[in-house]
């Protein structure tokens, strides 16, 4: 039963908007339309969902059984199930992965926003060269990348410290809400293009042919990634939720936004491109360098127009950044708060000034010093990899043996019906999948990043 002292959702919208946003992430505008459209279109998104079932819901619906059972921070939801066993630093890790990803997540959060203010002052316009000239400079400055590092904390900060319904709630409401209204209207811009048809067709008409392992590994990361599994983020996020909400259902519902927010990135992205030859890039490259020069081309008759679809193609990202960060700002306050027995802003304090000192570091070593780099990886490349390579496919393994070995089936039977009022149909299939499938699943997609399959 949950601490009547804690917060909690008021209502299943906020519930579900809150927890989408939590998982949607800059990921879904760059990596996942990338990938589809590199590996066979409409087919790898068909595979991309039958990884969502296999893999990401189950997960998903994992992390929302020992959230909500432990009515607590993350490491302390685990420890209430571990009864004194080693199992309990699976929660641990959790929060030590969330706490790394929200230190350099918010550098790239932070250069959205600085894409915001240049958009708004025509900063934007030039020839490729120019662009990527831009962004080289911009990244490689000591200052500017930590004001907007700081200014986004700060943001994120405020939403925060407003608790669970008064901020979390309150701003999932508006900025998802917001989120989708941007990114439709990006869209039918990109697709009224001439030859727009092309990238269109380029994301989704089904190419087989280009169907194999890899692409069966790949989408099987992708959604693994892009729900946001084994950083705490969902944990702590389902210890706000009632005792009425259908984890199975909410799985599915989050599933599904995660997927059509991806695809809507992809209809925004590749007709815009093709639009003007230009071939999307994966990464930052793409978000900061290739679209600028896309936009700017493809609206080149009505510069006027080109400026609002790249200002709001940043306060897009902007949102989807915030979104993400404040999911991943408060696994770490509620654990400090908590376990430290202090107030929620004593313990939104710490994430903020801790974070931003990790996030300056991490902006540092991209270019303002070369003393933050060792055996070719500067500190922000050592963040992205341990966390992304290492601590998250660990964590969600080891909370799938948690769960499917260790912790009495009765307890997630419980959980997945509600305590008898649901029907418990799919449980045989949930459990099968997270003590068998899942771990094998995620050891697959852990041995691919490092090249071992």
């Amino acid at each position: 039963m949950a601490d009547s002292n804690r917060g909690s959702f008021g209502s299943k919208l906020g519930m579900i908007l809150a927890t989408a946003g939590g998982a949607v992430g800059l990921g879904n505008v760059w990596r996942f339309p990338y990938m589809a459209g590199q590996e066979g279109g409409a087919a790898f998104i068909l595979v991309y969902i039958g990884s969502v079932l296999l893999l990401g819901i189950p997960c998903m619906i994992s992390e929302f059984v020992i959230g909500r059972h432990g009515a607590s921070n993350t490491a302390r939801a685990y420890t209430k199930l571990a009864n004194g066993t080693a199992w309990k630093w699976v929660g641990f890790l959790e929060v030590l992965t969330g706490f790394l990803i929200t230190g350099y997540y918010a550098v790239v959060s932070g250069w959205c926003l600085q894409y915001v203010y240049a958009s708004i002052i025509g900063e934007l316009h030039g020839d490729a060269n120019y662009v990527t000239q831009y962004f080289q400079e911009f990244a490689a400055d000591p200052f500017r990348p930590v004001l907007w590092t700081v200014v986004i904390f700060l943001i994120c900060h405020f939403v925060i410290i407003h608790g669970v319904r008064g901020g979390i709630e309150k701003a999932s409401k508006v900025m998802m809400p917001l989120l989708f209204i941007l990114l439709l209207i990006i869209v039918v811009a990109s697709c009224l293009l001439p030859d727009a048809g092309k990238g269109v067709e380029f994301l989704l008409k089904p190419d087989f042919g280009k169907v194999d392992r890899n692409v069966f590994l790949n989408a099987l990361g992708q959604s693994f990634y892009s729900m946001s599994i084994g950083m705490g983020c969902i944990c702590t996020y389902a210890s706000y939720f009632s005792r009425q909400t259908n984890l199975f259902k909410s799985a599915l519902q989050i599933s599904v936004i995660d997927l059509l927010v991806a695809v809507l990135a992809g209809l925004m992205i590749f007709p815009a491109a093709f639009s003007v030859g230009i071939s999307p890039d994966s990464g930052p490259s793409l978000i900061f360098i290739t679209l600028p020069n896309v936009f700017n081309k493809a609206f080149a008759a009505l510069p006027v127009l080109g400026w609002i679809i790249s200002l709001l193609f940043y306060v897009l990202l902007s949102v989807a950044a915030l979104t993400s960060l404040m999911s991943l700002h408060e696994v770490n306050t509620s654990f400090f708060y908590e376990e430290l027995k202090i107030d929620r802003k004593k313990g939104a304090w710490i994430v903020t000034i801790s974070c931003a000192v990790i996030g300056a570091f991490c902006s540092f070593s991209l270019g303002a010093t070369d003393k933050l780099s060792w055996f070719g990886k500067t500190l922000f490349d050592w963040f992205d990899f341990i966390t992304g390579q290492v601590f998250l496919p660990m964590a969600g393994l080891l909370t799938c043996l948690f769960l499917g070995w260790y912790v009495p089936k009765k307890i997630l039977k419980d959980e997945f019906t509600n305590w008898g009022t649901l029907k418990g149909r799919l449980f045989g299939i949930y459990f099968f999948l997270i003590k068998f499938v899942c771990p094998i699943l995620i050891l697959l997609v852990f041995l691919n990043q490092f090249e071992v399959l």
